[in-house]
Order: structure tokens, then C-alpha cells, then sequence
């Protein structure tokens, strides 16, 4: 749904990276690194700036771009994983509040255990909070976090927009750059997300944000 910055003047990159049920916590944000390395490494071969790298993500990709704008890139890599700003689509940004992975009183460990979040973990996320906490963006949130522009449908059921709303609290509490654009009835994903206000705004916050790098 960004292939309309083509247009105006950015390079696109898809990424491929390991999915369940094969891939547990660490590996889908590994792979997510790997790729960003790679392409700083091809940077002059595809004639892309390697210090303007931002990542966008729906859904699971959401929750992926989150992380790398606020997990620290690893010590000891030779070629930096940083970025420079995140698009957020309505990702889950903290596995232990997600709704889905939460005990109720219709909802048996036999249940808990088949959600994303414990697939991912290896566990049930109740019985996994520190892992929990290290696989999701908002604990992770810091002063040296990047800028966040946040997109999320107030009608979402599979990720609550208070999902976002906690995000966008816990990094402007950090001091970081962070719009929530709520988006009045839409749900997990749809045309509304396409709207040409909304890509003239991820537009702006990209050029703002990628320009002053």
C-alpha cells in the first residue's frame, strides 16, 4: 500500500522475513535487521542514501517496524540495522495487553496457547512476560527510539487502537517524535488507509523526518 512513493522521489524495498508457525522470537526481527543491513551494504549499487533507511509495517509488519525504531541495533553488528523513522499500521505493540493473549473466563490455556503471540514466544505469553516484554516495542520505548508516525482504524477488533495509544504515550513521555493518526471507523486495514490524506501525511512526516538525517 506504499508503492505510490515511487512517485514521489523514494526507493521501495519489500522484505521477506521468517513467519509462523517455523519462526520464534528472535528470528522474524533478525531477519528484519539482516535485510536493512544488506541493503545499507548495496546502497550505491541501487543508489539509495544509507542514512535515510525508514521502515514501514501493517499488522505483524507493524509490530516488526516498531521494534526496530526502538530496540537498540545490536553491538556487535559490523554494518548498523539503525533507521531513521517508522510507519506504523496498526501493529501490536505490547504482547502482554493484547486481548488475544489475555486469560478470560472463556478462554482455556488450550486457547492462550494457539494465539500469535504464544506461537511466537514458544509459551503461553502470560507465563513468558520478560520474553513478552523483549519481543514488544512500547517497554522498549527510550529516548533513543525514532520518530513514529502511527496509522490505526478506531475500529479495529484485532488490534485495539489502545494499542497505539499506549505506544504514542510511552515516546512522547520518552521525548521521541510521535503522530497518532486515528482513523474514524475503519478497521484492521482497508481502503481508508489508501485515502490521499493519509499518504500526503506519511508523505510529509517521511520528508521531515528522513531530510533532517
Amino acid at each position: 500500500q506504499l508503492l505510490w512513493l515511487v512517485n514521489r522521489g523514494y526507493a521501495l524495498a519489500s522484505i521477506d522475513y521468517r513467519l509462523l508457525p517455523e519462526a520464534r522470537w528472535p528470528m522474524p526481527i533478525d531477519d528484519c535487521r539482516e535485510a536493512i543491513r544488506w541493503l545499507r551494504s548495496h546502497a550505491a549499487a541501487f543508489h539509495i542514501d544509507p542514512k535515510k533507511i525508514a521502515v514501514a509495517g501493517d499488522s505483524a509488519g507493524g509490530h516488526l517496524v516498531a521494534l526496530l525504531g526502538a530496540l537498540p541495533p545490536p553491538a556487535d553488528e559490523k554494518i548498523s540495522s539503525k533507521v531513521s523513522a517508522v510507519v506504523d499500521f496498526y501493529g501490536p505493540a505490547d504482547l502482554l495487553s493484547m486481548p488475544n493473549n489475555l486469560p478470560g473466563k472463556n478462554r482455556s490455556d488450550a486457547d492462550l496457547a494457539k494465539t500469535n503471540g504464544a506461537r511466537l514466544l514458544g509459551g503461553i505469553v502470560r507465563d513468558r512476560p520478560e520474553l513478552a516484554k523483549a519481543a514488544s516495542p512500547t517497554p522498549n520505548v527510550s529516548a533513543n527510539a525514532v520518530p513514529f508516525l502511527i496509522l490505526h482504524g478506531d475500529a479495529d477488533k484485532l488490534v485495539p487502537i489502545d494499542q497505539s495509544i499506549r505506544l504514542k504515550d510511552k515516546l512522547k513521555e520518552a521525548g521521541v517524535y510521535c503522530d497518532l493518526i486515528t482513523l474514524k471507523g475503519a478497521g484492521h486495514g482497508g481502503p481508508s488507509f489508501r485515502d490521499p490524506a493519509i499518504q500526503n501525511a506519511i508523505a510529509d512526516f517521511l520528508q521531515k523526518h528522513l531530510a533532517a538525517r
